[in-house]
């Protein structure tokens, strides 16, 4: 058995928590043999567990704790702290291995809600699981969680992944985000986002972009460790990108970009790091696969 599964991208500017997309990166999982143990074959680097330590394992044995041992081979195109989702990718991975191992027969919804029960949010774990542009809320309550996503149509474009060769963990970005808002400030944010997402919806990229841009719930406080962003967007108008946001809390800025204008602006972002990997990418449609 094999299976599949996307980057993401959280946020997109204002969706803060609440927005994402799947990305044409992936995460592969190949199911071999079963063992006396469990073992992770793979070569991503030491930090990454082989054992049962690892968090796909982990996630997978929290779900069905009698699950027989096998050796797995890992291979992942999507970059460690980055913002693209690498652990939600491999918390999804965990949920589908016990579901298919475990014949545990879950519905997107009930992998949706384990997902984000273990992440915390929903914005990188259900378009991981949906594909496409997923918008989600979350609601942790004394007896029940709550979920609640629509899937939509994310509008045809170049999606463009400027990628700094720096890790940037996401909870050292989560702390410099202010505790609270003023109601205006709220209020501001709140209806960029709305825009935002309904511009998606009706196909307005242009429109969708500039919101995107308008961020007031995160970027701003995050700049201080992302300083090629403000020098992205720039580029991104010259060149006429529909807009550029942070991927979920960076440091990879990834920029719309009309199919037409994508090599001269990918050409223009290397001159501007050439350490820096520059990736064209496109919207995955599917979500997690096993086959």
């Amino acid at each position: 058995m094999k299976i599949r599964i996307p980057a993401t991208s959280a946020n997109l500017g204002p969706g803060f928590d609440s927005c994402g997309i799947a990305l044409s990166l992936y995460l592969f999982i190949e199911v071999l043999e079963p063992s006396d143990q469990w073992e992770i074959i793979h070569d991503l680097g030491n930090d990454i567990p082989s054992d049962a330590t690892n968090l796909m394992i982990t996630t997978a044995l929290a779900l069905a704790p009698d699950l027989a041992p096998h050796k797995i081979k890992m291979e992942s195109d999507v970059p460690l702290a980055r913002g693209l989702g690498s652990s939600s990718s491999v918390i999804v991975a965990g949920i589908e291995l016990a579901n298919r191992l475990g014949n545990l027969n879950l519905s997107q919804k009930e992998k949706i809600e384990i997902a984000t029960k273990i992440e915390g949010h929903p914005d990188n774990v259900a378009p991981a699981i949906c594909g496409d542009f997923v918008v989600a809320c979350y609601f942790s309550e004394k007896k029940t969680d709550k979920v609640s996503y629509v899937k939509h149509y994310f509008p045809e474009c170049d999606i463009i992944a400027f990628i700094p060769n720096t890790e940037l963990l996401t909870t050292e970005s989560r702390e410099v985000l202010p505790q609270s808002f003023t109601y205006s400030q709220a209020v501001e944010a709140s209806a960029i986002a709305n825009v935002m997402i309904a511009a998606v919806i009706n196909g307005n990229l242009p429109l969708a972009g500039k919101m995107m841009e308008e961020d007031r719930w995160h970027e701003r406080y995050r700049q201080k460790f992302i300083p090629h962003l403000a020098s992205i967007r720039q580029l991104g108008k010259d060149e006429g990108a529909y807009g550029c946001f942070l991927s979920g809390a960076g440091p990879t800025v990834l920029i719309l970009s009309p199919e037409d204008k994508t090599t001269r602006l990918m050409k223009t972002l290397q001159a501007l790091d050439k350490n820096a990997t520059i990736e064209r990418l496109s919207i995955d449609r599917e979500g997690v696969q096993a086959f």
